[in-house]
């Protein structure tokens, strides 16, 4: 039902109400409402947020939209995790009907005594509204009263006295509220900052310390020890997250080969994803990477070095999983008694089985439950989610609310590279994060709509996390454009996301697909070992991990690059280069401004100018300030208008910090 001063289109409201916004401790929150009433009079609306100890807030005053009509908008802020609600608080105001009012009148003669008689009677219901103990506020408005009665002084400046800031700040903080009316409440959850901010890097253990006999060719696997080795160089690198492919026992039976052939040879490893042998399920490790003692060390070294671990969690079989034989109602069997293998026509992967989650939905809940509490004692607090498009939505929502019940603190990314109303719907219900289409988003238009999309759409849906490649994405950009095109998407990852992610290889500019037009690696690390020379290619300068760790070190200094809902989008004159800001004021009240300008074009010199919003960036139009380039370190005077060259075979990308003259 309206309420008696309609408050309508209130956002962020996830699913009606049903489900949570999503919310991070200390990231600032957009809230907005239409509120609107019949005739002139005047209103005021506030939000009111509920922490999860049931305590009550401070209220925030919402501002008018300057060009939306009849829109009012907040920032709000949680300062703890778990469970919030807000609501909106919409009411007749008063007094700032009267200051219009009189605003108008008492210059043009009308009602003059009239309009400083009802002054007094409202001021007199603010001053009793007051705490005894605010002298200087009481003071104030004990003046405005007297100017008010005050008949021997011209109305003029009896109306001075009454439009004083002084008095304006007093009226705004303490409203006379009338004819209130409350919407909501409605749910929030705050997660930790890792759910929203973070830099990702994704290697296989299998690969990371592997050796090659240089008589036989003979490949002997990497182990949890030898992969706790390369942890120091990801963590000298920057990243945060150290995410690993299934670690358990790989399926015998239709095992890849090579390049995903169907005839292996004795020695070819198979598919991480092919999970399931004698060997074990998905609560074991593959027995070529150790023992669970191994992973736990593995676990530990990570923490050390201030890496968290995400593992892979896929939710299928290989044929000779244990499942199969003990749960086979968790599959799907054909018409010829076959079970039915995984299919993404016209890709097929006879290595796997899909779970039907209708045969033995009971079973399968109480299962997945089980090996996600068996890897969170472990020490794992964060989990991709391979393919979660594939399983019922309904699944997920149980599952992510079950864990959310124990362990708020453990976050789920969901890989579905899929229709929209499914990503959206994944995040609904509970992950923390998500892949997105960024990897096919190359043009700079693309490139804008999806960064204010994100930003300001669907944010309180869905976190975006920018991987620039992952094991089975090389995109056509990455295989054409050389060196500066691996910067580029880098700089557009690291700057654009909160959280993005780089996967091993990236810095040795791997670009090879394994055919024209696919975006399949060649040699494609899901099917076998890959070793690299790390080493050489340091000595070498064949690698891009010196920029990369640039980049994180930045997102690290400054507080604007870990948000997500502070996008700018500014011009320029040429369609290759992109221009966005991110801006954040400290609780000191300093600001952070960073201003981004991409050449996207990794073949060629581009000479244009940028033109900056600058009030959209709390700037006035055409005030001077001076920019530090955080990559090259060069520092140049700039102002709206801009002059930038930006050579993709020298450096691509300016990242610059603002540094403000006042």
């Amino acid at each position: 039902m309206v309420g008696r001063i309609p408050v309508m289109n209130v956002m962020p409201v996830v699913d009606l109400g049903r489900q949570p916004a999503k919310a991070t401790v200390a990231e600032p929150l957009p809230v907005r409402a239409t509120v609107f009433r019949e005739g002139h009079d005047r209103l005021g609306a506030e939000v009111v947020l509920t922490d999860p100890s049931g305590a009550r807030r401070p209220p925030v005053r919402m501002t008018k939209h300057a060009e939306v009509p009849d829109r009012y908008d907040a920032w709000v802020t949680p300062d703890v995790g778990g469970s919030w609600t807000f609501e909106i608080q919409a009411w007749s105001d008063p007094v700032a009907t009267w200051q219009h009012a009189a605003g108008l009148k008492i210059p043009a003669g009308v009602d003059v005594d009239l309009m400083f008689l009802e002054g007094r009677l409202l001021l007199e219901r603010v001053r009793g509204d007051l705490d005894g103990s605010d002298t200087a506020a009481r003071s104030v408005v004990d003046g405005a009263i007297e100017a008010c009665s005050d008949t021997e002084r011209p109305a003029a400046a009896r109306l001075a006295v009454l439009q004083s800031p002084e008095l304006e700040a007093i009226l705004l903080a303490h409203p006379l509220r009338e004819l209130v009316t409350v919407e909501g409440p409605y749910p929030l959850w705050a997660d930790r900052e890792r759910a929203l901010y973070g830099s990702w890097y994704e290697f296989f253990p299998r690969s990371e310390g592997a050796t090659q006999d240089p008589a036989t060719g003979t490949v002997t696997s990497g182990t949890f020890r030898t992969a706790a080795q390369r942890l120091d160089a990801v963590a000298a690198m920057g990243f945060d997250v150290i995410y690993l492919p299934p670690i358990h026992p790989i399926g015998e039976v239709n095992r890849k080969g090579p390049n995903n052939t169907l005839t292996p040879g004795p020695d070819d490893p198979g598919s991480p994803w092919a999970i399931g042998s004698r060997h074990g399920g998905h609560d074991a490790v593959h027995p070529d990477l150790g023992t669970i003692e191994d992973f736990d060390a593995f676990v530990a070294r990570a923490r050390e070095l201030g890496l968290e671990v995400a593992l892979d969690l896929a939710l299928q079989a290989a044929p000779d999983h244990p499942w199969v034989t003990e749960h086979p109602e968790f599959f799907t069997t054909r018409a010829d008694g076959s079970i039915a293998f995984a299919e993404n026509p016209p890709k097929k992967y006879q290595d796997i089985y899909p779970i039907n989650f209708d045969n033995d939905p009971t079973g399968i809940c109480r299962e997945v439950l089980r090996v996600v509490k068996h890897w969170m004692a472990h020490g794992v607090r964060i989990f991709r989610v391979d393919n979660p498009h594939t399983k019922p939505v309904a699944f997920w929502e149980w599952l992510l609310k079950e864990i959310r019940r124990t362990d708020p603190d453990v976050l789920f990314l969901s890989e579905a590279f899929t229709r929209p109303a499914m990503m959206r719907g994944l995040g609904a219900v509970g992950f923390h994060q998500s892949y997105t289409y960024f990897t096919w988003r190359t043009a700079k238009w693309e490139i804008e709509e999806y960064l204010r999309e994100l930003a300001t759409e669907s944010d309180h849906v869905m976190r975006p996390n920018f991987f620039v490649n992952t094991p089975d994405i090389l995109h056509a950009y990455l295989q054409y454009g050389g060196p500066a095109a691996f910067k580029i998407r880098a700089a557009l990852a690291a700057t654009g996301s909160p959280s993005w992610g780089v996967y091993a290889g990236y810095e040795l500019y791997e670009h090879v697909a394994v055919k024209p037009g696919s975006e399949e690696y060649l040699d494609s690390e899901k099917y076998q070992v890959r070793i690299r020379d790390w080493d050489g290619a340091e000595r070498e300068g064949r690698t891009l991990a010196p920029y990369l760790t640039r980049l994180n070190e930045v997102r690290r200094q400054h507080k604007a690059l870990q948000l997500l809902r502070n996008v700018v989008i500014h011009s320029s004159d040429d369609e290759n280069v992109l221009v966005f800001s991110k801006h954040h004021i400290h609780a000191d009240g300093t600001h952070d401004d960073v201003v981004v300008v991409v050449n996207l074009d990794p073949h060629a010199t581009r000479e244009t100018m940028v033109h900056l919003d600058l009030p959209a960036m709390g700037m006035e139009q055409g005030e001077s300030f001076g920019v530090h380039d955080e990559i090259t370190g060069a520092d140049w005077s700039w102002s709206q208008h801009n002059y930038v060259r930006l050579d993709p075979y020298h450096e691509p990308a300016h990242v610059l910090t603002v540094r403000r003259t006042r």
